[in-house]
């Protein structure tokens, strides 16, 4: 977690994303084939950070993808958001106050790949027009 934790300080004190940025945080978190809860949490931290800056446009789709892996990939409930995932995910999403475009786009992938929805998601994307 070292490294992702440099890579998270990096990224911050820099204020954006880029190609390279993106190709290490998919090399690091991808590296055990899985999005644990605090990688998931490392990249909404990175997201809150450089929300509405100029981020690579690889960071939108790296961004969407990995935290739809984590939370329909994982065995509990697989292909399902169920209610633990979802207060989760509105509490990630809100945790810097605002819902920005890269999280309604992960948003919006989520309802699109999920076989169910808790109502507790279902109620944040509802507000969120979606």
């Amino acid at each position: 977690m070292t490294d992702l934790n440099k890579l998270v300080a990096d990224i911050i004190a820099d204020g954006k994303v880029d190609a390279q940025e993106v190709a290490k945080l998919r090399e690091v978190l991808y590296a055990d084939g899985e999005i644990d809860r605090e990688e998931a949490d490392a990249l909404f931290k990175i997201n809150d950070a450089v929300s509405g800056n100029e981020n690579d446009p690889a960071w939108k789709d790296f961004f969407v993808k990995a935290i739809a892996k984590h939370v329909l990939g994982d065995t509990k409930s697989p292909g399902a958001v169920d209610d633990e995932e979802a207060t989760w995910l509105v509490a990630a999403v809100e945790g810097d106050g605002t819902v920005d475009e890269i999280e309604k786009a992960m948003l919006v992938n989520i309802k699109a790949k999920a076989t169910a929805i808790s109502p507790i998601l279902k109620a944040k994307m509802d507000a969120c027009g979606i």
